[in-house]
């Protein structure tokens, strides 16, 4: 009887340490999803001062369009990808095609911004030194959120290659996370914006 008892006691602890396991790896994970939704706003902000930036900007340069024209198809692409990534930031995949889209448009972003340069009436336009300190304070509260987002993946991570979550990690489809990472020294310069 008292060896029942023990078995008992053995089989319960061990249900709730694994369910204390399970429950930290849904807060973690949640917890990463939770800081993707904060890069996401950024991102969203970033995209939305785009077109007003084009758009001033397209006044001045009107024989640069094929530069506004990237940007525009650069931004279509991001927001396409965001979109994926937002929808499961746990799919790595889509975390890749974002990392990438948003590459893209830096790159757009700043051959835009080495055009302006040449054109001292745009320089001096309110509105758009107005969208460039708007989009200066944006990039780096985009920059705060993925360190966050790295942060939070890193834990998520840690946890479910630790033992003993790792077991319970693979038996309820628990996948490890991916980074939001530059991959190229290009995207790894933040857009410059000097006016």
């Amino acid at each position: 009887m008292k060896m029942l008892m023990v078995m008992a006691l053995v089989i319960a602890l061990a249900a709730l340490v694994l369910i204390g396991i399970y429950n930290k790896l849904v807060a973690l994970r949640n917890r990463f999803k939770n800081a993707f939704a904060q890069i996401d706003v950024q991102l969203k902000r970033r995209y939305d001062l785009i077109p007003n930036l084009v758009e001033t900007a397209k006044g001045y340069m009107a024989h640069e369009r094929q530069t506004l024209e990237a940007v525009i198809a650069a931004r279509s692409q991001a927001v396409s990808a965001n979109q994926r990534a937002a929808a499961n930031p746990g799919d790595a995949a889509a975390m890749q095609g974002l990392m990438g889209a948003e590459g893209m448009l830096s790159g757009a972003l700043g051959k835009l911004f080495a055009l302006a340069e040449q054109y001292p009436n745009l320089k001096a336009n309110e509105t758009m030194a107005r969208l460039m300190e708007e989009l200066t304070s944006t990039e780096n509260k985009i920059a705060f959120a993925r360190q966050a987002y790295n942060d939070s993946v890193m834990i998520y991570n840690t946890s479910r290659e630790s033992f003993p979550a790792v077991m319970i990690a693979g038996m309820f489809g628990f996948q490890a996370a991916v980074l939001f990472e530059v991959k190229t020294e290009a995207e790894r310069e933040a857009v410059k914006v000097k006016f």
